[in-house]
This record gives structure tokens, sequence and C-alpha cells, in this order.
């Protein structure tokens, strides 16, 4: 190749377009093309090595290799030959499968192809290694020292178009980030923080503060209305930034035109590449959602509806409070109300109630009335001096609130209940309002006067289930719950094929508890859950051990409606079947048709899954809830239960044998299986029988039984069929 063509060559990639407008592609296309024309050479390419992403991009070739199948190695394939392509910049190798500095080349590459030998040159950009120009050879020439040389100034340009092409995508970016910012309606500046010299601002400070940026940039942080009208709470924020922590808060700053805006502002300090530190303080005008939260904080405490103090009010006032009578006033049955007479009659009703107790306020000389609840109300009396006093006082505010509502043309009952708490009696760590809450329980449920006023006996009971809930927490880690079985009989075969698991709690103190002692409790508290996490758990492993030992059993389990509507009982259920190796519609899930309808539509969508899984969904205490035929052919249901309540009557109500006839024969047209909980006599279990009812469980055949007992049980029923 002579001097003159060399020269060309070079001079067709330095003065090209593409490579004066940084376009790296089309300029390693274009000397590709050149070298492949100028050089007696096989084939030519240009490849880009990417370390973070472990790959090797072909950008151009020419000649010998189909790159569509086959390409240099990764960069993890070959680091030797990365390094040495860095290092030494140049490998000339005139026999590639006998070239050390290729070893890593050679599997995945060289012996795929017909190249004997190779020059490959380093693409760099200071220093860095960025990819890598190549020739390939079929003939084992030795390479021309003019060969080397212009392919390495060829490699330079490409490294330099490269450069150029990413500079010009820096630059785009930084453009398109500053057009940006300008845009912006949140101030933006940047303070050098060795020098407190604001070095950039955006245009949304003029905007907000009025003040020109040409005032601003280039001048130290005093220029700042914000360093001049709060200084201490400014210079504090400087302070944290300088010493590396952010700062943020809010201001209120007045203009030059004598208005005066609220800013809102963050500073956050770092560190360039260079080391040098600066702070980015981003701050907007928020004087609309200032006034807006001090208009808020203005009908904070008070009720929109009634015009009475609020509970937030109310609860802080009280705390303040050391004697007194506390009156808590609650609706009942007032949610009925709203939903059958709508909610503006409800409002009426509200209104009308605040009213008369406000009333009744004003006349024992107090101002603290508040709706504390959406039907509940609450008045602090520090008035009355004895018994008598209180006793007239309760009795009409009661009287008051009892008398009928004319909403319209109509009459309503009101049906208040009234909970009297008289606070210098009351036990340290028990605030009023908690034992207000207790006794107005207590005043709901009463006969006649729903007046509660509030004493030991309460407190005492309030004690016991706080004391239960305690006990609670530990009672799982202390293993003190054990499953109790319940042996459930096939009415036809007369033989025994299942157990209802009924939990235990074997307290340390009081005995062996039943659930009716501490359901309810775990359910307010959320520990329900665990519970019947343990339960599902230990049912499993129990009905595993049952099948390991040849006993063909169903385990009925009982599931709450938190643990049925949580969203792990799925994945619970399919780990345990799954790790127990159970056999399918052997484990069946529990649950009150009451609970199943509070979503229809999840609990479709979960019965169908634990289908899948095989797992059996029983309808307990049927008869009792609202689930309608609809729901019952929706619902993949395996097995309903009738409740006991309608089995006990059925010796002496009409009533009730026409209701376990009727649900029998529909679970009989559905093709559902059915049980008949709490049977104790014969009678019953014949009445079942000639009605074809499937399965029976009660105290004519056994009470909950521990394990071994119900093992026992079993082999005796065995023996005596056999017999």
């Amino acid at each position: 190749m002579s001097k003159r063509q060399y020269q060309y060559l070079l001079e067709s990639i330095v003065n090209s377009v593409e490579k004066q407008e940084g376009q790296f592609e089309e300029t390693a296309q274009l000397a590709v093309s050149l070298l492949t024309d100028a050089l007696p050479i096989g084939g030519v390419g240009v490849c880009l090595f990417s370390i973070d992403r472990d790959e090797t991009v072909m950008v151009a070739n020419t000649g010998l290799i189909d790159t569509h199948s086959l390409i240099r190695p990764r960069p993890s394939l070959c680091p030797h030959y990365l390094s040495l392509l860095k290092s030494e910049r140049v490998i000339d190798a005139i026999d590639v499968k006998h070239e050390q500095r290729l070893t890593e080349l050679t599997t995945a590459y060289f012996d795929n192809t017909p190249v004997a030998r190779t020059l490959d040159v380093a693409i760099r950009i200071n220093g860095h290694l960025e990819g890598v120009l190549y020739l390939e050879c079929i003939e084992n020439n030795e390479w021309s020292d003019a060969e080397v040389h212009i392919v390495a100034q060829v490699a330079d340009q490409l490294a330099l178009t490269l450069a150029t092409q990413r500079a010009y995508a820096t630059d785009e970016r930084l453009a398109l980030f500053f057009t940006a910012v300008e845009q912006s309606e949140q101030i933006n500046m940047v303070v050098n923080l060795t020098t407190n010299v604001v070095e950039y601002l955006n245009g949304a400070h003029h905007a907000v503060s009025g003040i020109p940026k040409h005032k601003i940039v280039g001048k130290t942080l005093d220029h700042l209305d914000f360093f001049k009208q709060s200084p201490i709470q400014a210079n504090q924020a400087l302070a944290n930034a300088k010493m590396g922590s952010p700062a943020k808060g809010n201001a209120k700053i007045v203009r030059s035109d004598g208005l005066s805006y609220w800013l809102r502002y963050s500073v956050k300090p770092f560190t360039t590449p260079r080391g040098n530190h600066y702070a980015l303080i981003t701050a907007e005008d928020c004087s609309e959602e200032r006034q807006y939260q001090q208009e808020l904080e203005r009908l904070a405490w008070q009720c929109g509806l009634t015009s009475l103090y609020n509970r937030s009010y109310f609860n802080r006032e009280l705390e303040r409070i050391v004697s007194g009578h506390l009156m808590l006033i609650d609706l009942r049955g007032f949610k009925r109300f709203n939903d059958t007479n709508g909610h503006q009659k409800g409002d009426r009703m509200l209104i009308e109630m605040a009213r008369r107790i406000k009333h009744f306020a004003s006349c024992n000389d107090t101002e603290l009335v508040a709706r504390v609840g959406s039907d509940e109300f609450a008045v602090v009396v520090e008035s009355i001096k004895n018994q008598d006093e209180l006793q007239y006082a309760i009795k009409r505010l009661y009287h008051q609130l009892n008398l009928p509502v004319k909403i319209g043309h109509e009459h309503f009952e009101a049906k208040p209940a009234l909970s009297v708490v008289h606070i210098d009696t009351l036990e340290p760590y028990f605030p009023p309002m908690t034992c207000a809450d207790i006794a107005i329980q207590f005043a709901k449920k009463k006969q006649g006067d729903a007046i509660q006023l509030f004493n030991n006996a309460l407190l005492n009971t309030f004690k016991t289930d706080a004391k239960i809930e305690r006990d609670l927490q530990t009672a799982l880690k202390g293993r003190e719950f054990e499953l109790y079985y319940q042996p459930l009989k096939d009415l036809k075969q007369r033989k025994y094929i299942g157990a209802e698991a009924l939990i235990r709690w074997h307290h340390p103190k009081s005995g062996v508890l039943y659930p009716g002692a501490f359901i309810d409790i775990a359910e307010q508290t959320g520990m329900i859950t665990a519970i019947g996490e343990w339960v599902l758990e230990a049912a499993c492993k129990q009905l595993n051990l049952w099948q390991h030992h040849n006993l063909n059993l169903s385990m009925h389990v009982n599931v709450s409606a938190k643990q049925f509507f949580s969203a792990s009982l799925y994945d619970q259920v399919w780990q345990l079947v799954t790790r127990y190796r159970l056999k399918p519609n052997t484990l069946i899930l529990e649950i009150t048709e009451t609970e199943l309808m509070e979503d229809v539509v999840y609990a479709t969508n979960l019965c169908k899954e634990l289908a899948e899984l095989g797992v059996g969904l029983a309808i307990d205490d049927f008869g009792t809830g609202y689930s309608s035929m609809r729901y019952l052919k929706q619902f993949p249901i395996s097995k309903l239960k009738i409740d006991r309540s309608f089995i006990s009557d059925l010796g002496v109500s009409h009533e009730s044998r026409e209701i376990v006839s009727a649900i029998i024969a529909m679970a009989s047209a559905l093709n559902i299986s059915l049980t008949a909980e709490g049977v104790e006599t014969t009678e019953q279990e014949q009445f079942l029988s000639g009605l074809n009812c499937h399965q029976a469980q009660g105290f004519l055949y056994s009470p909950a039984l521990r394990e071994a007992e119900f093992s026992a049980f079993l082999e005796e029923s065995l023996l005596q069929k056999l017999h």
C-alpha cells in the first residue's frame, strides 16, 4: 500500500461527515470498508466491550465471519486477552491456533473460523479499553509495519469518534436537564459551601421572590431574603449542610413590594468527583397549602355537622381534668337507623341529640361537650357535688335524650345508652374515656333504662379480659394450646370417618379453657390469625400421622374470617398439603356462612384455588346466616354443617324439623355432603338417618377427645363393629 493510498484512507475517515458528527457506528462501517478495499486481507471488524453488562457488541464487519452466528467472546471469557490488549494496544498474531496471547479466544472463536492470523488493535479513550479493531486473514504471513501503523491510526480515529459521540450525548443530556430545571416552577439553587456563593439559580426564583436571578447568581447567600429575614433559621440550615447533613423547613418571607409568602425549602449537600463541596437548595411557594392548613387547624377541633367539639379536642381537654363526671352517650342501633331511613334523617337525628346535650351542659355550667364518634357524644360535668345531684342529672339527661325526635312529619326513638364515670375515683393508668367505653358496652346490653355507672366490677371484668390478652401472647410460645378431636360418624356406613379439630388452652393457672373463654379476645386483638395458623398446622400434622397409619379419616379445621380473608391462607395451606403429603379431600376447612359472605368475589376465587389443592370447604353453623342458593352453587363447597340449634329442637319443634328436612333436601339437590352438629339422642340420629343425612357429630357419640383418647375410641368402635 503506497503512502498516498495510506494518506487517502486516513483523510477519508478524518474528513467524513460521520466522523465529525460523532456517528461511531457509521464511521466504523466506513473504516471497515476502506480497510477491506485497501489491504489484502480476509475480513475486518470493529467490536465494543461492555464490562458491566458482560457483553461484546459487533459494530461493523466485512469478510470471513458471519456475525449473526459468531462474534468475539464476551469479556468474562477472555480477561487475560483484554488485559494484554489494553496494555500492549496491538496483538499481531501470525498463527492464531498456537498464539499464547489468544488462548482464551481459540476455543470460543478461532476454532470455528478459517482465520489463520489476526491483527487486533485496541480502541482506547484516556487509557480505558472500549473496543477492538481487528484484521483477519487465512494465510500465515507476518503483518508489515505499515499495516500495523495504519490500523493503529484508524483505531485512534475510531476512539476519537466514540469520544465525540459520548460528548455530544452528555451535552444533550445536560442541555435537557438545564432546560427542564429552567422550566420548573420549583426554585433550584446550587451553592458553593466553601465560598457561600450562589453558582446557579433557575427562573422560578424570580417568579416567587420578585428578585431577578442576575442579582443573586455570583453573590453570597446573605443577599437572599431568607438570610436577611430569618438569619438564625437560615444559618442553622447552612451549618447543617456544611456538616454533611440535609436540612428542610418552612419560612415566611416578605417581598420588597410588601407581599408575603411561605417558602418550603430543602438543603442537600453533595461533593463533586473533584472533591468540591456544594449544596442543592430546592424551594417552593407553599402559601396556598399553608392557608389551607391553617383553615383545617381552625376547623380541626369542631364537628362540622353538630358544631360541637370533636374527639381530638375533647381528649386534649379531658387530660387536664382531675375531677368531675364524664358522661358518654351512644345511640343504639343508629347505623341501622341510618341505613333504613337515609343519611339525611340520620344527620337530623344527630343534630337534635347534640342540641339536647348542649342544653343539658349549659344548665350544668359546662362547655366541654363533644361528638366523639359517629353516634357517640361526651360531656364533662364538674359542678355536681353529691350522689343525689348526680342521680338527678343522669335521669334528667337520659329523659331528655329518650324523648322522641321529630323529623319532618315523623317521630323516631333515639334509643340512647348512657355511661357515667367519676373521674376522681379512677385507678391510675385507666383513662376516663377507656372506662366510659367499658361501661357503655354494658349499658347497651341492659333491658329498660340503658344507664351504667362505671364501677370496680366492670373494671375487674376488663382486667380479666386484659389478662387473658396478655396470657395469649405467651400461650403460643409456651405450647399451652392443644387440639382435641370430636369424631364424625357416617350414618349410612355406621362408622367414624373423620374428626373436627377443636382447640383447648391449658392455662397455667385457670386450667383447661374452651374457645369461648378466649377466642373473642383473640379476634379483637388480631391474635386469631396466629392461633389459626397454629391450629391448621397442628391438624395437618396429626392428619399426616393418621394417614401414615392407614387410617382413612378426614380432618375438619375451623377458620376465622380474619384468617380466611388474609392474603397468606392459600400459601400456608399449599405448604402444609405439600409438606405433609395429605391425600386429596381429607383436609376440610370450616367457615360460617355469615363470614363467607363478607367478600363473595374474594371468597369464590379462594375456594376455587383451595379446591384445586384438593382441600374441601365446609359451611359451619349452616342455617343461621344469610347465604343464598345462588352463592351456594357458585362456591365449590364440599359440605354443609347443620347448626346444633336446629338439631337440639328436633324433638319439640315442628319448625326445626321442617328446616332440617329442607336443608337436607337442598344439599342432596346440590350434591353437597351434609353433617349434623350437636346430635345427643338416638331419636335425633334416627330422624336424620331417615332423611339420608350423611354424617353426624355430637355427645351421642363422643365429646372432643385428646389425641390418645381419640385413637383408643376409634379402636374400640372398630372392635364393637366387628362383634
